[in-house]
């Protein structure tokens, strides 16, 4: 049995917890095979971000123009995109896809380093978002690219809407970046919100887990959704088994570095080896 093939097209975290590394291993986590289109070099760790090259536009599509002539892609997802040229490039390999697109809008690194400049705001809204059969923002991306203020759950459908209209797909506003929220004195939760322009409203709830370890969250949630619709799920399925595995990953997350370490993406396998 050959796995399905799922690409990733972001930039490269030298600390391991982000972006390509992030992306790989979670995709093969869910028993795909990964390949990566790098968009940019970051030199970080867990303390932050102190360095960006980015290679030319022409040799990132010449990247993503190889893969995809050599290989059965079954699902890709964008992460760090970086500049308005490189976008580009993106969007006219990515033009003719037969597969389903997860589109992270990648916009700040979680040390507050600009990972998408200023300029680039715009064509990631014209070029990539008509591309996305589901992109999953967190509460600031959300609002950056509705134009809106998210303060509530009703802002956040609100967000979702707005961004249905410019042409994604599906959007899943992660609930990461609010404040948790418990009922009636209970847990904390944190709720994810998926809306389709079918008019599915799904939410994801989740118990908050207490850890300074959330270092490529959004990289590895959208990697792993990616590759579970290679797998043949459902969008709502293909959240659902995604989401649970990062859950796992935060509730073992490892101390690694001084600042924000990595989620654990060895979680599953770990588990196997434990029973």
């Amino acid at each position: 049995m050959r796995p399905p093939c799922v690409l990733t097209i972001a930039g490269s975290d030298s600390g391991g917890g982000a972006g390509i590394q992030a992306d790989l291993k979670a995709i093969m986590m869910q028993g795909a095979y990964g390949l990566s289109v790098i968009t940019a070099l970051t030199a970080q760790n867990t303390r932050g971000v102190t360095a960006i090259e980015a290679p030319t536009p022409c040799f990132v599509a010449e990247q993503l123009r190889v893969v995809m002539a050599d290989f059965p892609l079954r699902a890709a997802k964008t992460g760090m995109l970086f500049s308005e040229p490189i976008i580009e490039a993106v969007a006219q390999g990515l033009s003719g896809k037969d597969f389903p697109l997860v589109v992270d809008p990648v916009c700040v690194a979680q040390s507050g380093a600009r990972l998408l400049m200023s300029e680039a705001v715009a064509a990631l809204t014209a070029r990539m978002l008509p591309l996305a059969d589901l992109l999953t923002p967190n509460r600031h991306e959300a609002a950056l690219l509705a134009d809106m203020d998210i303060d509530t759950p009703a802002d956040a459908r609100e967000a979702a809407e707005r961004l249905l209209a410019k042409g994604v797909k599906a959007v899943l506003v992660k609930g990461g970046h609010f404040s948790p929220a418990g009922k009636d004195g209970g847990a904390a939760l944190v709720t994810d919100l998926l809306v389709t322009a079918q008019g599915t409203v799904r939410e994801y709830v989740r118990p908050h887990v207490a850890t300074r370890n959330t270092h490529g969250t959004g990289c590895t949630l959208s990697a792993a959704i990616a590759a579970q619709l290679a797998l043949g799920k459902s969008l709502p399925e293909a959240v659902e088994t995604a989401r649970d595995y990062l859950q796992l990953t935060l509730e073992t997350a490892w101390d690694l570095g001084g600042g924000d370490g990595p989620v654990n993406h060895l979680a599953p396998y770990q588990r196997l080896l434990d029973d």
